[in-house]
């Protein structure tokens, strides 16, 4: 099983990172992600999008004062301004998850085009197998 986490595009779209060409499960949002595992277990594969919810990417009409009033040139997420949550959250949750459980992560693609979500995530993760392998 292989799961894409992504709030608009089908894997077909991402040209910028090469995904193997399997068959996927999409789900678009981070409660579809933390559903879909925990019925029916950790994936083989998963790739993270970033932003999931329109909130989520700087400098659109709706949050570019949000942004503006955190860093001037955006160069800090505001997690604790979102009310969705984002790729980072799901994987947040499925490193805990995967603690918890005592098991290996996922094969992981970052899909993302938001490069401070994506170093966040590969971080996140590059994390958990320095925390597993010494178990």
């Amino acid at each position: 099983m292989n799961l894409f986490l992504d709030d608009e595009r089908h894997p077909y779209q991402v040209k910028w990172v090469d995904l193997p060409l399997v068959d996927w499960v999409i789900v678009r949002s981070y409660d579809e992600f933390v559903r879909y595992i925990q019925t029916h277990g950790v994936p083989t594969r998963v790739s993270f999008d970033y932003d999931l919810a329109d909130e989520h990417y700087p400098f659109t009409a709706a949050n570019q004062a949000a942004y503006a009033s955190i860093s001037p040139t955006a160069l800090i997420i505001p997690y604790d301004k979102y009310k969705e949550k984002t790729g980072y959250d799901a994987a947040k949750w499925l490193v805990e998850y995967c603690l918890q459980k005592n098991i290996p992560f996922p094969e992981t693609y970052i899909h993302t085009m938001n490069p401070l979500g994506k170093a966040n995530i590969k971080s996140l993760v590059d994390s958990f197998w320095k925390v597993f392998d010494k178990r």
